[in-house]
């Protein structure tokens, strides 16, 4: 299983990544840095690269998981409600790609920065 950082502003995030073709995508691209944004309680940024829908694709999500956006080309983050969400849930504002799980989960909910890098670990 490979893993990747997402070192956004002070805070270091490790994930492991599935063995999936967008998940490829990604370990092809790096380093990706980018800006990010919030949307709830989900961070997302633009990477280089498309990924179609695959079929697991899905819109609602655990919290620490990492997914691809294949509507906006991003990579997101998610550990609670977006604004799309039906009580605690983790809810995209649509399809998205599942790529890997963050392991420190905890750390997300420090996320303030939009500067983002993401790297092999």
């Amino acid at each position: 299983m490979a893993k990747v950082k997402f070192i956004i502003g002070e805070t270091e995030l490790e994930a492991e990544l599935r063995d999936t073709p967008t998940a490829k995508k990604v370990l092809e691209a790096l380093p990706i840095e980018s800006q990010g944004s919030y949307w709830g309680q989900e961070f997302y940024f633009h990477v280089p690269f498309h990924a179609d829908e695959e079929p697991d694709a899905t819109d609602v999500v655990e919290p620490g998981t990492v997914a691809f956006w294949p509507a906006g080309d991003c990579l997101c983050l998610f550990w609670g409600p977006t604004p799309a969400s039906q009580g605690d849930e983790c809810r995209a504002a649509s399809n998205v790609n599942l790529v890997g799980r963050v392991v420190n989960q905890d750390d997300l909910k420090k996320l303030r920065a939009t500067k983002v890098r993401v790297e092999a670990a």
